[in-house]
């Protein structure tokens, strides 16, 4: 195991349920990481006054800010750039990563989408999910490349679907799991357990 904590920025735009799941598993040892900045596109994110609470930094860098995406995504580079960030981890982070962002931090970004990938990607996935009858569902934990929830997978978990689900009911079966997912997934990274070779993510023994 790697001794050293990696430094972790966490990347959300809303109430962060995620961000809470991974920095309680941090403070309890169980993943060998240490947030040290929350960044939010939304200034009423309530995932910021979380990191408050946590007494870690957080800053709300606005899309509408910024006359282009480009802009938009430097600016994100540089609020997180004093911190020194080892992985930039998604946890609800609505907004498509560009090249201008992906390309500092390569095979460094992580994100959850609340479905089996490549089934499923972009938004509304739990509804998507209901609507082709699908009979198994689930989250994925993977890395972050240029394309739509495209990137190496890291690691799935399945959960049913019911003939009565909801959108909204199938995406409460499936957060619990997204929480231990994304720890277990973050625990191998920080660990430096994780290789990606022809973009199939293996994990060293």
């Amino acid at each position: 195991m790697n001794s050293v904590r990696k430094r972790i920025a966490i990347f959300a735009s809303g109430r962060g349920s995620n961000a809470e799941a991974l920095y309680q598993a941090m403070q309890a040892g169980e993943v060998n990481g240490e947030v040290v900045v929350v960044v939010s596109d939304y200034s009423t994110a309530a995932v910021l006054a979380k990191a408050q609470a946590w007494g870690v930094p957080s800053v709300a860098v606005e899309r509408k800010a910024y006359g282009s995406k480009e802009d938009f995504e430097q600016a994100l580079l540089d609020a997180i750039a004093p911190y020194t960030p080892d992985v930039v981890v998604l946890a609800g982070f609505m907004r498509l990563l560009g090249p201008t962002f992906i390309n500092a931090y390569p095979n460094k970004i992580v994100n959850i989408h609340p479905a089996l990938l490549p089934s499923f990607p972009g938004l509304h996935a739990q509804r998507q999910a209901v609507e082709a009858g699908v009979k198994v569902s689930g989250c994925t934990v993977h890395f972050v490349d240029y394309g739509m929830d495209s990137g190496p997978i890291i690691m799935q978990t399945a959960v049913p679907v019911m003939a009565d689900d909801t959108e909204d009911s199938l995406a409460a079966r499936i957060l619990p799991h997204e929480h231990t997912t994304y720890k277990r997934a973050l625990a191998l990274l920080c660990d430096d357990k994780l290789e990606i070779i022809n973009r199939i993510v293996h994990v060293k023994p």
